[in-house]
């Protein structure tokens, strides 16, 4: 996995092409706009899904880019299904890659790539609910997705758990996102899914009350 990261970085730098698809992919994703992603990814033709899957990996490492506009222009492109199963798989890959960045190169380099005022909070995140940190975090809507997998690269959690436990808290959002993506546009795309993601933030901090408070019996 590092070695794929470092791979990244000497194409970017050595090989104008590779440069200019990241120039490219970071100005789609400075837009905030999913038509935009959607239109970048569908101008490679057949290599859309592998473009798609490349977006991911490069909002991984980035983490102050969105993913979420990755997800909404699959679910356009390839259907709710497909869509879905290439934003799950290739957020998969990218939380495992920073996880192992963060193993392998330590909390120096994690904080340069997210920040130390980022990292910081999740790391009160892994104070407050232990073992159950990774579920909580995926299952949050607004809790940046890639700085909890560098940072449990940095803990002692078996990299086995990490992924079962975002792929597992990644999933419902996955599948709400590629199911509103697939069907609405313009206005009412951003009203149903916020609606959506309101719907689940809802259900979400009940979970995580419960488990604090499960917590504080625990200590008590």
């Amino acid at each position: 996995m590092v070695l794929i990261f470092i791979s990244a970085l000497l194409a970017w730098w050595y090989i104008p092409a590779v440069h200019a698809f990241i120039d490219r992919s970071v100005s789609a994703f400075l837009a905030l706009d999913p038509h935009e992603i959607e239109r970048f990814i569908h101008s490679y033709g057949r290599l859309a899904a592998v473009v798609s899957f490349l977006l991911m990996i490069l909002q991984a490492i980035a983490a102050p880019l969105p993913a979420f506009v990755i997800t909404f222009a699959n679910a356009s492109l390839f259907g709710a299904l497909w869509g879905g199963l290439l934003s799950w798989g290739s957020a998969m890959v990218g939380a495992a890659l920073c996880f192992y960045i963060a193993r392998v190169m330590g909390r120096e380099v994690v904080e340069k790539l997210t920040g130390k005022t980022v990292l910081r909070s999740v790391d009160e995140f892994f104070e407050r609910y232990g073992k159950h940190t990774i579920l909580v975090c995926r299952l949050l809507p607004f809790v940046p997705f890639d700085p909890v997998s560098y940072a449990a690269g940095l803990t002692s959690i078996r990299f086995r758990q990490f992924m079962f436990a975002t792929g597992l808290g990644q999933l419902p959002a996955t599948v709400v996102y590629s199911w509103v993506g697939s069907l609405l546009t313009g206005g009412t795309f951003w009203l149903v899914s916020g609606l959506f993601i309101l719907f689940a933030l809802t259900i979400v901090i009940v979970a995580a009350k419960a488990f604090y408070q499960e917590r504080q019996k625990r200590k008590s």
